[in-house]
């Protein structure tokens, strides 16, 4: 399950994002210790509790609770979740509307909530995205629903709405937290930045040093996987170069030349790719070089005249470029651009 939590200022337009899905038929009330009714009323009655708090900015609190695509809830279980979940978070004396969505392939409930309680107190947002995360582990158990393969590992990272939706949809971990368990696999079996290197390595994962131009020392760290470039600091803090350092043996002059070697071999493997590329759809008949491999082809690309004799055509009337159209229409406009120069230098 994920939980998507907003604080905001006005209850009136989320009120109203909600009230409309349903008149759309996009949705359903749940429950509410509110008197239900118009939008304006509703907003009324929230902000004579939000007045015990007037200097409060973000009085609103908004949560989405949404379901693995294939995890199903009744209206009494969505509605018992999302109480349980209020409580959890400290909105145990609150005024709350909880509404049920049906507009998306995965089932899902939205929480309108004021922060300020009936008391004068109010909620406290510290530390409250970990604090919703602990909670909503100990809720899919509680209510049987689908859980990621590695828990431990999503509190360490900040996925991405999609990525945890693909981890569902395929029942595969996300990618970053593959990459995770790799970089922390490999450092706990490494003392220094060689065997941390070769550790990568087997994994298939090729990592790249920044290293500082004026001092020479190595600033930070990136990796490819797959094709794919991560930064390491973007996969946690403790992945940041300054932060792996302090798990490995890691000395400038010492480790200068593995970390150069390393960074040439990536600089080949990507020159090597970047070539590849460029020599995918080269004349027909040519026969290129690529890292080594004799690469002749065979297909003729599409725009190829091939024998110009056979269709009447002599060789100087073509060249031995290629045939475009588009070439030949933008060749046509330079011309014409030039006459209309020509044409104004006349009349000055």
């Amino acid at each position: 399950m994920i939980a998507k939590q907003i604080k905001g200022k006005d209850f009136y337009g989320v009120l109203a994002y909600n009230e409309k899905k349903i008149e759309q038929g996009k949705g359903h009330l749940l429950d509410t210790n509110l008197t239900y009714g118009r939008i304006m009323d509703m907003t009324q009655e929230f902000n004579l509790v939000r007045q015990l708090r007037p200097r409060l900015g973000k009085a609103v609190y908004h949560v989405s609770l949404n379901l693995p695509y294939d995890d199903r809830l009744s209206d009494g279980q969505f509605t018992s979740l999302g109480m349980d979940y209020l409580k959890g978070m400290g909105f145990d004396d609150n005024q709350y509307i909880m509404y049920r969505h049906c507009d998306q392939e995965h089932e899902h409930m939205h929480i309108v909530a004021n922060r300020v309680k009936f008391s004068g107190e109010v909620v406290s947002d510290s530390k409250d995205y970990e604090r919703s995360e602990q909670l909503v582990r100990r809720l899919e158990l509680k209510y049987g629903l689908s859980q990621l393969s590695d828990v431990e590992l999503v509190k360490k990272v900040t996925l991405t709405h999609k990525e945890i939706q693909k981890a569902f949809r395929t029942g595969e971990p996300p990618l970053k937290l593959t990459l995770q368990q790799h970089l922390e696999n490999a450092i706990l079996k490494s003392n220094n930045v060689t065997e941390f290197i070769n550790e990568l390595v087997k994994m298939k994962i090729t990592p790249k040093f920044n290293i500082s131009k004026s001092t020479g020392r190595v600033t930070g760290i990136s990796i490819r996987y797959n094709n794919i470039i991560y930064k390491g600091s973007t996969l946690g803090r403790q992945f940041s170069w300054n932060n792996i350092i302090k798990r490995i043996d890691y000395e400038q002059d010492r480790d200068r030349a593995v970390i150069l070697e390393n960074n040439s071999t990536e600089r080949r493997s990507d020159s090597a790719f970047k070539e590849f590329r460029r020599a995918s759809t080269p004349i027909a008949g040519k026969t290129f070089s690529v890292t080594g491999q004799t690469i002749k082809t065979i297909e003729q690309p599409k725009s190829d005249m091939g024998n110009v004799e056979a269709i009447g055509l002599k060789s100087h009337q073509t060249d031995d470029n290629q045939w475009d159209s588009f070439k030949l229409e933008l060749d046509d406009k330079i011309r014409f651009r030039k006459k209309r120069r020509k044409g104004k230098g006349r009349r000055l």
